[in-house]
């Protein structure tokens, strides 16, 4: 039996959501974490010390940190697919994995909050403007790459797009002035075309 913890409001939730649609592995998802709470309750801690979404759980075996249970997902459901075989292609999915979790998702994280998640009235516009800023830097270094690519890693859809596809629909949605990027806005509508995508990417909330 496989279970996901965690509410698809989360962008780390997506990821998995998104990994485990793909490869058509059958699983419960299990709300935890913002509103539904249970992220601090002995047993999900026992789970996840960190008290965060997404845990999966999958026959006793139990797995937190949402690009950790993608890449044990693709590398054990679809080595050659959604994980490369070949060692440098499989560096290059790795790489946009932790650039996403370094970078893209920390530059936008405050502009999300702020927007999104925080009273008009309590809003700082400096907060925002600066994760704008930061926002708009990784959204050049994506378009840029992405000009002539179809997807981020060779010519066939990877892990990789999951996770940057999953923190470039937060960008892509929220209400901040944003430069257009032809490339990266062509990629995330192939992305979004995706019926795994329909699935695991909701409205912000």
């Amino acid at each position: 039996m496989r279970r996901l913890w965690g509410r698809l409001s989360s962008v780390n939730v997506q990821k998995a959501v998104w990994g485990l649609e793909e490869l058509g592995l059958p699983y419960e998802r299990i709300e935890a974490g913002g509103a539904f709470g249970r992220v601090r309750d002995p047993d999900y801690v026992a789970l996840n010390p960190n008290s965060l979404v997404p845990v999966m759980e999958e026959d006793g075996f139990v797995l937190w940190e949402s690009n950790a249970i993608l890449r044990y997902l693709a590398r054990g459901h679809d080595l050659g697919g959604l994980w490369p075989e070949h060692p440098r292609a499989a560096a290059l999915v790795d790489q946009w994995l932790d650039w996403q979790a370094t970078r893209f998702t920390p530059a936008t994280r405050d502009a999300f909050w702020q927007t999104v998640r925080t009273p008009p009235e309590n809003r700082d516009q400096a907060v925002i403007d600066r994760s704008v800023a930061a926002s708009e830097d990784c959204a050049a270094i994506l378009d840029a790459h992405l000009m002539g690519r179809p997807f981020l890693v060779g010519d066939r859809f990877t892990a990789a797009d999951i996770v940057v596809g999953a923190a470039a629909h937060r960008w892509l949605h929220l209400d901040v002035p944003r430069t257009e990027r032809p490339a990266l806005r062509a990629w995330y509508e192939r992305l979004r075309a995706r019926p795994a995508a329909d699935v695991a990417l909701p409205g912000l909330s």
